[in-house]
């Protein structure tokens, strides 16, 4: 039995959509390899080990941690800040409720992974929050484990 040719570019279609979304740092840098050369040493390191600094560009940030979960805008006396939002998962007993690319080993196990996407009384818990101004980062705020 033949398969149409539109099945094929589907598949492949979904296939890279489910990939491009498991994204790491090696991944992004690949993407964006110019920009990413043009970096000192000390920052490509941060970024390839998935952290930031204060200091760091927009575009940094996306290529250490990728694209945030949710972003909001805060004024100040020192003026307004753009906020990148990063959220995770947890238990309403805190304990936490993985997700990411580094869990992909479950995935092949149990086709139903990550289960808590649809579980109805997780809590959401910011695990990091990074505040621009002038496109620069000004602070970094990681959530402490209890």
């Amino acid at each position: 039995m033949k398969t149409h040719p539109a099945i094929h570019a589907l598949m492949l279609v979904a296939l890279l959509g489910f990939v491009g979304g498991c994204a790491t740092p090696e991944s992004r840098i690949s993407r964006n390899q110019e920009y990413f050369n043009q970096l000192t040493p000390a920052q490509q390191d941060l970024i390839r080990h998935g952290k930031i600094q204060v200091g760091f560009a927009a575009e940094m940030v996306r290529l250490a941690l990728g694209e945030p979960d949710r972003y909001t805008t805060r004024t100040d006396a020192n003026g307004t800040s753009e906020v990148w939002h990063y959220i995770t998962y947890a238990l309403p007993s805190g304990e936490p409720l993985y997700r990411g690319w580094w869990h992909h080993y479950y995935a092949w196990r149990d086709p139903g992974y990550p289960w808590y996407l649809d579980y109805d009384r997780r809590v959401e818990m910011e695990r990091l929050s990074v505040v621009y101004r002038d496109g620069v980062v000004q602070s970094i705020e990681y959530e402490r484990p209890r």
